[in-house]
């Protein structure tokens, strides 16, 4: 194992991801150190994070919430930037050696999209890069030498399973879902789902707009088209399985009939971890299987016609282009508007696949192009909303 200390840029240090990963570099026994933090509006818990670690830079992209923040007792060593163009500044450094991105939403594509353009490898938590971009940023990725690798708990597991056999006796891979809290309802109960409802998650503490695509399925969606990308997989080679314990965090099915799984506690410590050391294993903070008690793993088939995401995801894995740009940013405002009591439960998808149906699209498109389509997805799904 090497003693070199990894360098780390953490893009959304005061998120869920974010927060996590400090926790796994305190406790690597200065092996890992975070040299880098960036956060768009929590400026308290920023700067906090900066007495506590002393990185060299932290970044906040929201101006007026940087200019609103007292910076007076920042540590003498530590930088402010301030802006989104300072996250490029940043991952390009060439002290850091991993880049964290776990800004969520498609408002984390600039910072992964800087740090693969930079050759760096990535931890990549923020699937939204791949869905909205995914055969732009993997061309960019072998073209600068970049290595996306991922912090999914599921695209984790089959990162690590992938090292079970070589890539032409992959027959598929298997993600597995925990279902949500609606697994059991019938279309009927799901018009009547609240957003306190939707925010009660059975096995996984997320924040709210993850927490509510878990509820749809739309998470799972997402990941199908991210695995398209990040593993080079046909569509057809990508299913999802129903597993409500969330130990099992995917699978891969090899072509003589063996499936190898990665299990764990619904812990993210351990796929970030698994990416900062990679392609070495460390003792970490992680919690870990008690093997002295009894559990039993459930597996059921996903219900197509109840959480019709899934249609969705294996629509646009297929067509590939702009599909994923328009059904991300689609999705983001349509929890937005549910959020915020604009919009029902079982409305969310219906707007998602209304947008995606009606947009123009174009199998080979550039990156403006995308995000062009990811603003005009998201005013289309207010027009919906308001019709």
């Amino acid at each position: 194992m090497t003693s070199r200390v990894t360098h780390v840029a953490i893009l959304g240090s005061t998120g869920s991801i974010g927060r996590s990963t400090l926790e796994v570099i305190a406790a690597s026994g200065g092996r890992l150190r975070a040299v880098a933090l960036s956060a768009h509006g929590n400026t308290e818990l920023l700067a906090e994070q900066a007495r506590a670690v002393r990185p060299h830079y932290i970044v906040v992209t929201d101006p007026t919430a940087a200019g609103q923040h007292d910076w007076s007792d920042l540590p003498d060593e530590v930088e402010l930037l301030v802006g989104p163009e300072a996250l490029g500044r940043v991952v390009a450094d060439g002290e850091v050696d991993v880049v964290v991105s776990a800004i969520v939403g498609s408002a984390g594509l600039q910072g992964t999209w800087a740090a693969v353009e930079a050759g760096k490898r990535v931890a990549l938590a923020n699937k939204e890069s791949l869905v909205v971009a995914g055969p732009l940023i993997t061309r960019l990725a072998q073209e600068k030498g970049a290595r996306l690798l991922p912090v999914d708990s599921e695209h984790s597991a089959v990162f690590q399973a992938l090292r079970a056999g070589r890539r032409e006796e992959v027959r598929r891979v298997v993600l597995t879902a925990s279902g949500g809290p609606f697994r059991r309802y019938t279309a009927e109960q799901l018009t009547q789902v609240s957003v306190a409802d939707a925010l009660a998650h059975p096995t996984w503490d997320m924040g709210p707009k993850i927490t509510v695509d878990s509820a749809t399925l739309m998470n799972k969606a997402l990941e199908i088209i991210e695995a398209r990308w990040l593993f080079d997989l046909s569509p057809d080679q990508i299913g999802v399985i129903i597993h409500p314990q969330s130990i099992v965090h995917s699978m891969v099915e090899y072509i003589d009939g063996s499936v190898i799984a990665q299990l764990s506690p619904p812990d993210m410590k351990l796929p970030i971890q698994y990416a900062l050391t990679w392609p070495e294993r460390r003792p970490g903070v992680a919690t870990k299987l008690d093997w002295g008690r009894a559990m039993e793993l459930r597996f059921e088939p996903p219900d197509f016609e109840r959480f019709a995401a899934l249609k969705l995801g294996l629509q646009v894995a297929r067509d590939g282009g702009t599909a994923g740009a328009v059904l991300n940013g689609a999705n983001e405002a349509a929890v937005a508007a549910f959020l915020e009591g604009r919009l029902r439960f079982h409305e969310i998808v219906p707007a998602c696949k209304s947008v995606l149906e009606n947009h123009n699209f174009d199998p080979n498109p550039t990156l403006e192009q995308v995000l062009e389509l990811d603003r005009w997805a998201r005013e289309e799904v207010l027009r919906w909303v308001y019709a």
